[in-house]
């Protein structure tokens, strides 16, 4: 340890370096907000400073933050919100009736009628309640018990918890978790972070992202010879990859769940993103019960839902729940106990849960307005999906699925092999390289497919299909032309 006197007074150094700190938190990566991202905060910089640039406006299409590229809040939403925040509204006249209602209904269930104070840990009961009740409608009546919904802060802080209630265990019986390839880079994070070991399941590109259980059976059979595989996580509809899954996959997912011993992760929070002819959702839930007890009463299993994604998009509140079957009841103590160390989700983002999952009814004043809304906005997403997928595929190089649901697309790029060269010379990854180049030429802003995971030899970017459908097909035709340049410049 270095020592200098400084003053007379002896100096040790740093308490915290990077050489002592905490080496899992080293190897964290998050892609959705890395360098590339970071750079695009760099450039906004220098064009506010009045630095020339070949474009005016960074457009940051590398994030499902839908307000942030343009999307209205749901009115109904926001008066209610508005309505908690500032109770002194609620003799307002120009706020409707059943705004006000539900505004009502959860400031009483609020320490001291206010959104201030501190619910309890779980989630505030009547809003864990109305949660139970819009799974039950979802699913076709099968029951859901409010004492299984924990609420969260958005639907990440759910997922980190339960994984860290899975991972344990020393070298070859360390707690190793499925996740699929390409996936979303909060699961690799969250595994890193927690020392766990990442099984890399690989998704089917040639059959539009579809999911094999044959590629789980791989996966965990070569896993079995290093860590101790106890988790599958399932992202329905697809991040990045945009698939929907067929009911016979979910099925087929949840009898290897069965038969491997393993505790099933069901990320559902894209659940009303469908938008392909033919596609549905099905949540993990309803198949499961629909299965029958031999599986229903056995099979364990957390599904996963947020405020941020959907119609509402809402990422700000960090509202979201998570649902728990046939968990341990001992376990579930002390699930129970860790959410109570944060000692509660926002209250706002909890607020708002209740209304996604108690929207306005037929014969309420706000009903007309509220569905006009939800339906132009998954309307509208769902023209984007179909238009970013037929815009990438009229160009050389660029292979773009079907957008079935979610809201991003993972085009596969062909880079000639002096890019991927020069890439590799600025140690960079080859695609990680191609998003720069364009970020810097056209003020794009995407994630390289690298930063998601990718079979050896594939490129990728994931883009978000957020953009207003006006600035879409400029954010796409912009892309489509620096692709065509940097192939003849590689060339």
């Amino acid at each position: 340890m270095s020592q200098q006197a400084v003053n007379g007074v002896q100096c040790r150094g740093k308490v915290l370096t990077l050489d002592n700190m905490n080496p899992n938190v080293k190897r964290v990566e998050y892609a959705v907000r890395g360098p590339i991202v970071q750079r695009a905060v760099q450039i906004e910089k220098e064009l506010k400073a009045g630095v020339k640039k070949p474009f005016t406006e960074v457009i940051k299409a590398n994030i499902g933050d839908a307000q942030a590229m343009g999307q209205k809040p749901i009115t109904f939403l926001r008066q209610v919100l508005a309505l908690c925040s500032y109770p002194e509204l609620l003799e307002d006249k120009k706020f409707p009736e059943d705004a006000k209602k539900r505004a009502q209904r959860i400031l009483e269930a609020c320490g001291g009628n206010s959104i201030g104070a501190y619910s309890a840990s779980q989630g505030i009961e009547c809003i864990r309640q109305d949660v139970a009740r819009y799974i039950e409608r979802r699913d076709g009546g099968i029951p859901s018990n409010p004492d299984n919904i924990y609420l969260s802060t958005g639907a990440s802080d759910a997922i980190v918890t339960i994984l860290k209630l899975l991972v344990c265990g020393e070298g070859c019986d360390r707690t190793g978790v499925m996740i699929s390839i390409p996936q979303y880079p909060l699961y690799s994070a969250a595994l890193a972070d927690l020392g766990a070991v990442q099984i890399n399941y690989y998704l089917d590109e040639d059959n539009c992202w579809s999911l094999d259980v044959k590629e789980l059976r791989r996966a965990l059979s070569a896993a079995r010879q290093h860590c101790n595989p106890r988790v599958l996580c399932i992202i329905n509809p697809g991040n990045p990859t945009g698939q929907v899954q067929s009911r016979q996959c979910i099925e087929d997912v949840i009898r290897f769940a069965k038969e491997e011993h393993l505790f099933l992760m069901a990320d559902e929070v894209y659940q009303d993103n469908v938008y392909a002819e033919g596609c549905k959702f099905y949540s993990f839930k309803k198949v499961l019960f629909e299965m029958g007890p031999e599986y229903s009463s056995t099979v364990e299993m957390a599904s996963f839902h947020s405020t941020s994604k959907c119609y509402m998009g809402e990422c700000g509140f960090r509202g979201g729940y998570m649902e728990v079957i046939n968990m341990d009841p001992e376990v579930k103590a002390q699930l129970t106990k860790l959410v109570s160390v944060r000692l509660c989700p926002p209250i706002p983002g909890q607020a708002l849960l209740d209304l996604v999952v108690n929207p306005p009814q037929p014969d309420e004043p706000s009903y007309t307005t509220f569905m006009k809304e939800r339906t132009a906005v998954l309307a509208t997403l769902a023209e984007k999906a179909s238009l970013t997928e037929q815009i990438f595929n009229t160009v050389p190089g660029i292979t773009c699925n079907p957008v079935q649901g979610a809201m991003y697309t993972f085009p596969r790029i062909t880079l000639p092999q002096s890019a991927i060269d020069k890439a590799k010379e600025a140690g960079q990854a080859p695609d990680m390289f191609y998003c720069m180049r364009l970020l810097e030429e056209e003020g794009i802003c995407l994630v390289p497919g690298s930063g998601f995971g990718q079979r050896e030899g594939t490129f990728h970017f994931r883009m978000t299909i957020l953009p207003p459908t006006e600035k879409l097909k400029v954010v796409l035709q912009k892309i489509c032309e620096f692709h065509l340049r940097f192939t003849q410049e590689f060339s």
